[in-house]
């Protein structure tokens, strides 16, 4: 196979996910990150970007067909965060011909009503963190159609999966149910939410860095059916091997906690989300690629066995 560097932007659980999926394909891969992390990935090798700086991101993407923006600010601060790293990159990769392909999720579309949410439905939301991804995708795609940046969008729901350490599904979700203690669960458990998996979710970016049918516009990645919360914490709970404990956490209670703790305040206007259905559609991309969401029991089951290694690896 003839191999070609791709840039990954940011060393989170998912620009990893992407640089261990390209490598094991026998891709050449840099990872770039504020801090220079190596993950430790045969084929991938690790620099020290600021994403904000064009001249460092054009360094980096030197020879790169394709790169991947998974790099964010922090949760309580996209508002201001986002636009200096949007500037950053594209400044950057514009004029190369090096491709960009942007993680994103749903924030934008706003409250449904428990419609499914497609690739078509207009940018509604009402909260902060939602209208920053608005502005964010409404600038990357201005940038594809001016010709200045080719781009594609990927949009999951919440992930889960081996990384997903800071997901709603993360942590603190599967570190208290293999210690058989209560799961909280945000609103209401019994409405259905899609949940992705972040194989999955890394899968569907690389593809679409391989497509020019995909550019300039976004795709919402395979996604398995929607489930409830609650039946989600069960069929993990199966899993495991031990009964499921739920323990609802309320807008009230995030509040409390947001007190002394921004991220927990950064969430409340989120909480909607938890409150009425929440169905990722993903038919688009599934029909345009032939691709298929990894069922939940399989994808579950994965996470459950990464959790535990991860605990094994601790306490050792």
């Amino acid at each position: 196979m003839t191999q070609r560097t791709h840039l990954v932007l940011g060393a989170g659980a998912v620009g990893t996910t992407i640089a261990r999926i390209l490598a094991n394909e026998g891709e050449k891969v840099l990872l770039a990150s504020r801090h220079g992390i190596d993950p430790g990935i045969p084929g991938v090798g690790a620099v020290r970007v600021d994403a904000t700086r064009p001249d460092e991101v054009r360094a980096a993407a030197a020879g790169s067909r394709t790169a991947y923006f998974a790099v964010q600010p922090a949760y309580t601060d996209w508002p201001a965060g986002f636009p200096p790293l949007v500037d950053g990159v594209l400044a950057g990769l514009g004029g190369t011909g090096t491709r960009l392909v942007m993680v994103d999720n749903l924030y934008m579309y706003g409250p449904t009503g428990g419609v499914p949410i497609t690739e078509g439905l207009p940018y509604a939301a009402t909260t902060r963190k939602g209208r920053a991804r608005a502005a964010v995708a409404e600038r990357l795609l201005a940038a594809d159609r001016d010709g200045s940046v080719r781009v594609a969008i990927g949009r999951a729901s919440d992930f889960f999966g081996p990384g997903a350490v800071d997901s709603v599904v993360g942590e603190r979700f599967f570190g208290p149910l293999l210690a058989g203690k209560p799961v909280q669960l945000f609103g209401d458990p019994d409405v259905v939410h899609s949940y992705t998996y972040l194989p999955d979710f890394a899968r569907a970016l690389v593809e679409l860095g391989r497509r020019e049918e995909a550019f300039g516009r976004a795709w919402h990645v395979p996604t398995a059916p929607a489930v409830s919360t609650h039946r989600f914490l069960e069929m993990a709970a199966e899993a495991v091997g031990v009964p499921a404990r739920p323990s609802r956490v309320s807008r009230l209670m995030l509040r409390l906690v947001g007190l002394a703790v921004p991220e927990a305040r950064e969430m409340v206007e989120m909480a909607y989300e938890f409150e009425e259905p929440f169905v990722l559609d993903s038919s688009a991309f599934e029909a345009a690629f032939d691709r298929r969401p990894t069922p939940l029991e399989e994808s579950i089951a994965a996470t459950v066995a990464w959790w535990r290694e991860e605990r094994e690896n601790v306490a050792a």
